[in-house]
């Protein structure tokens, strides 16, 4: 074992709080297995039921039309593009019909920062599916929440407050790359700064709107951001309690301005999910991000801290422009969980187990 990490183990285990310096010494290690473990232990202290829990849901990209140009991404079209699209509502409808026959619960509905659409055309659409569909809407990550008060020149409180009322059920967290002032300027400058990023969260905890939160890493960002970003995390779930998960996931270079960077492995993932286990004690949940990383380090994730296999993605249009497509049907997460002997549920957003 590492010495240099054993007291900061055996902290956490006995249940304190570990500070940046701790998170920083666990980043620079390399004993995975020690790290794991000790995450592995958490995660069975909050979920000592041995359940892990998926979800079934569709990914709903309603537009592609973005003006902010981010370094890592491959989905995002210009106006005069060939390709650029917003989607129809009878496109979106099918979409939808085709979730709920396929047993879905929660349709995630993300697009670009579009230059033209006003809010009350994500009312209108949000009525509209609430009028015509029995599903949980999560949807609109907070640089598109944050975009919408600024192009409307109404307060995010008014902003996520009509949405709610129009029927947005929760919000997902995309779009938090790493909450820093260095990464964010590097990879994506246009978009909502950290500060506004974690503050569309906070009104939006406030207003009773529950969302997830996300890291993406693995590209400019240094141990040390990482941790920043899981202790700002931390902070505002000491002060809300509004996160309900934390999902991370490595850079998907190919097909974008970013390709030039080698693609952080699963020794990595592993490490920086296992770590975020044990920095984020107010955080109850985990997924597994198999969608980048494969169905068998999915199944892995299961022992370095992760409690949950996210979503069946009957549809993913973003990380997939990226190269990455990896898919797993509901029997196949099912026997993925089981072989590990654990129980396989289905949840809802909640985390509210059905059937």
């Amino acid at each position: 074992m590492d010495t240099t990490i054993q007291s900061i183990l055996e902290k956490v285990l006995t249940g304190e709080r570990l500070d940046f310096d701790d998170g920083l010494t666990l980043f620079k290690s390399n004993d995975l297995l020690s790290i794991g473990s000790a995450a592995d232990v958490i995660r069975q202290r909050k979920h000592p039921e041995g359940v892990i829990t998926y979800i079934v849901d569709r990914n709903i990209n309603y537009t592609n039309w973005c003006y902010v140009d981010c370094d890592f991404c491959a989905f995002y079209r210009h106006k005069s593009d060939p390709d650029a699209y917003v989607m129809g509502r009878e496109e979106l409808g099918q979409k939808i019909e085709e979730t709920i026959d396929l047993g879905g619960v929660l349709i995630l509905m993300q697009g670009g920062l579009h230059p033209k659409l006003k809010l009350d055309w994500y009312e209108d659409l949000l009525r509209w599916i609430k009028e015509n569909y029995d599903i949980h809407i999560h949807g609109f990550s907070p640089p598109e929440l944050d975009w919408f008060a600024k192009i409307n020149r109404i307060s995010l409180k008014e902003t996520l407050t009509r949405l709610r009322d129009a029927g947005l059920d929760s919000i997902p967290g995309g779009g938090a790359e790493i909450l820093t002032n260095h990464a964010r300027e590097e990879i994506s400058p246009k978009k909502c700064t950290s500060d506004e990023w974690l503050e569309v969260m906070r009104q939006g905890h406030y207003v009773g709107l529950k969302s997830s939160a996300t890291m993406m890493y693995g590209h400019v960002e240094s141990y040390g951001e990482r941790v920043e970003h899981l202790l700002r995390l931390r902070e505002l779930q000491d002060e809300t309690s509004g996160f309900t998960a934390f999902i991370c996931w490595s850079l998907q270079p190919n097909n974008t301005r970013m390709d030039h960077i080698p693609p952080a492995g699963s020794f990595e993932y592993l490490k920086t999910l296992a770590i975020s286990r044990l920095m984020l004690d107010n955080f109850d949940n985990f997924q597994s991000s198999w969608v980048t990383q494969g169905p068998k380090i999915g199944q892995l994730s299961l022992k370095f801290g992760a409690n949950d296999m996210g979503g069946t993605m009957i549809e993913e249009n973003v990380v997939s422009q990226a190269g990455t497509v990896y898919c797993m049907p509901i029997e196949e997460i099912e026997r993925t969980i089981a072989e590990l002997g654990h129980v396989p549920k289905r949840r809802n957003f909640f985390y509210e187990l059905l059937d």
